[in-house]
Order: structure tokens, then sequence, then C-alpha cells
């Protein structure tokens, strides 16, 4: 199932498959979301902006719009 980062929950997981979106693409892959990475939602603030997710063996924070571009393959 293919969902956007933004979608998981604390302790889901994913494959990055793509980003949709030119602006962060470069971004996103100098942060370590490479696509075929592994990434997991850690938590999330009360507003829901930013999350924190481990990519790459590190936590890393993203804000929401960022999430919303990274499409991944759910692994659990």
């Amino acid at each position: 199932m293919v969902k956007r980062l933004s979608e998981l929950k604390p302790g889901q997981a994913g494959i990055i498959i793509e980003f949709n979106c030119e602006e962060l693409h470069l971004k996103l892959m100098e942060m370590g979301c490479l696509p075929g990475e592994k990434i997991e939602m850690e938590q999330i603030a009360p507003l829901g902006d930013p999350i924190s997710v481990n990519v790459a063996g590190y936590h890393l924070s993203l804000r929401k719009n960022e999430a919303e571009v990274i499409l991944v393959e759910l692994t659990n």
C-alpha cells in the first residue's frame, strides 16, 4: 500500500518510493531521504507539525508539507 509519509502514524514504517515535488526533491535527498531507504514515523507534534522520523540510522524532523511529498510503500 502506498501512502504519503504525512499519513503514517507513530510506529509505522515504509520504504521511500519517490517524491512528488521537484522543488523539495534535492533538499529531501540531502537530508538522507533517498528512494529505497526505510523510514519510520516516530513522533508527531501536538499540533501536527513538525514530525520526527528515523531514516538512514538517524532522527530527522520534517515539516508536514515536506512529509506530504514523500511517497512510501508500507512495510508493517
